[in-house]
């Protein structure tokens, strides 16, 4: 793992998130993401890569309203799992939300106890009101979204 690095993730990067992501979404882990998403978000996405450019984890920030941001597509390649890297993640989407002045982050995730070792707090699903209607309202799962609601308060 010492030759792994932190970036932005760029153009050539779009299929391999794409299916390090769909990867977990095809076993019910997370939501799956389609080419056409990919390129939208792609300026949401931090990434680390091997030293063979490799993306080995991913994780996006969504920007929700003035004061509120969603972390989503976060990922980690099975091989590079409790290495600390979705931690690493999160932290820079949190330092990335922070830096834009967001006072708020939230998940929608199926591995709460994860996000609540970063201090993430559960919430009603009823919080997210902007959310239900932007995303989940498309979601195939709507309306029985079985993920939980997590937030963090940033200032």
């Amino acid at each position: 793992m010492n030759a792994l690095c932190g970036r932005k993730a760029s153009m050539k990067d779009v299929f391999q998130i794409k299916n390090l992501v769909n990867g977990f979404a095809r076993k019910g882990e997370m939501l799956p993401v389609s080419l056409n998403q990919m390129y939208e978000r792609l300026r949401d996405f931090q990434v680390f890569v091997d030293a063979k450019d490799r993306i080995v984890a991913c994780g996006a920030l969504k920007v929700v309203w003035t004061d509120l941001g969603e972390i989503r597509s976060l990922a980690v390649k099975n091989s590079y799992r409790k290495k600390g890297l979705g931690k690493k993640i999160v932290t820079l989407l949190l330092q990335e939300a922070a830096e834009m002045g967001m006072e708020r982050v939230f998940v929608l995730t199926y591995v709460p106890e994860f996000f609540e070792s970063l201090d993430f707090k559960r919430i009603p699903k009823t919080r997210l009101p902007r959310k239900i209607w932007g995303d989940c309202i498309n979601c195939p799962k709507f309306p029985r979204c079985d993920e939980v609601p997590l937030m963090k308060e940033l200032l």
